[in-house]
């Protein structure tokens, strides 16, 4: 088992392209490729209960196992165990599967009942930045989730630390953020899959904690740009005005400028710009850095 230590970071339509020509990555080689993923669960989504990914990638030069158990995240920042493996063809290798500690304590009928449940398709580009605390892969996925008949759009920063200080991450991010619009972003893309497949986004209860306050507000924002239900957006607004109301000092200041942003705009993301990021970073690393 590896150990994934991530951040994730939303984009708007145009952060893409923003990024690519961001300094610090134009003068870095850069790799492309194209992904196919299906992930699997019961139909009962017993996996996705457990908090437990598996899915099969496609990668145009062979095919890939992966489980993923969630771990710890907030703020966009998650710490996973993953089990990844080269498998011959397009079938579940459950006989791998039944070595694996978070498959063992689900059990031989959650490993028989597997099924495929929602594709993710998307081109990546891979740069790897050498900061002096850390070496970080720098991944963009641009593409789109699909489950249950619906389409959900993927454009996505995944900043992976290969080695070095887990700080190194939040350097970055604050780096690209000066000039890119990005945000954290909470929910996975297997967390999107389920989620988009029933149709179904719930969010955790609103309580006075601004940890909890935070990531609910990122949630709701996760939950607006694959529903496109408006009521999220509410949800996000309601999150940040009681974090405002805690009255901490650290995250007040960022915590009205993202409230600012959501009152004057709606669903279709125009608020999501340079000043939202750095804000919304700030109130994260505050939180967890």
């Amino acid at each position: 088992m590896s150990q994934e230590i991530e951040l994730k970071l939303a984009l708007p339509p145009l952060g893409p392209e923003q990024l690519r020509r961001h300094p610090l990555l134009a003068a870095l080689p850069a790799e492309d490729r194209t992904l196919a993923n299906t992930y699997y669960d019961t139909p009962d989504g017993a996996l996705e209960t457990a908090r437990v990914a598996l899915r099969i990638r496609d990668t145009g030069n062979g095919r890939v196992q992966t489980l993923k158990t969630t771990g710890s995240g907030q703020g966009g920042l998650s710490v996973r165990g993953e089990w990844e493996w080269p498998i011959d063809d397009d079938r579940l290798d459950l006989e791998g599967l039944t070595s694996l500690a978070p498959m063992q304590a689900l059990g031989d009928e959650v490993l028989a009942a597997l099924a495929p449940r929602f594709t993710t398709d998307f081109a990546r580009r891979t740069w790897v930045v050498e900061l002096e605390n850390g070496r970080i892969e720098v991944a963009l996925d641009d593409g789109e989730v699909r489950a249950g008949g619906r389409r959900a759009t993927i454009r996505e920063l995944e900043l992976e630390l290969k080695d070095g200080d887990p700080a190194a991450l939040w350097t970055l991010a604050d780096t690209f953020a000066t000039s890119v619009p990005l945000r954290p972003a909470t929910a996975s893309k297997a967390a999107r899959g389920a989620a988009l497949g029933d149709a179904c986004w719930p969010l955790p209860a609103a309580v006075d904690d601004p940890v909890a306050l935070y990531e609910r507000a990122i949630l709701a924002l996760d939950a607006l740009a694959d529903s496109q239900e408006e009521h999220f957006m509410d949800e996000a607004r309601q999150s940040l005005d009681r974090l405002i109301a805690l009255g901490d000092d650290r995250l007040a200041a960022p915590a009205r400028t993202l409230r600012e942003a959501l009152g004057r705009q709606s669903a279709n993301g125009d608020w999501l710009d340079a000043e939202f990021g750095q804000a919304s970073l700030a109130i994260a690393r505050a939180l967890y850095a």
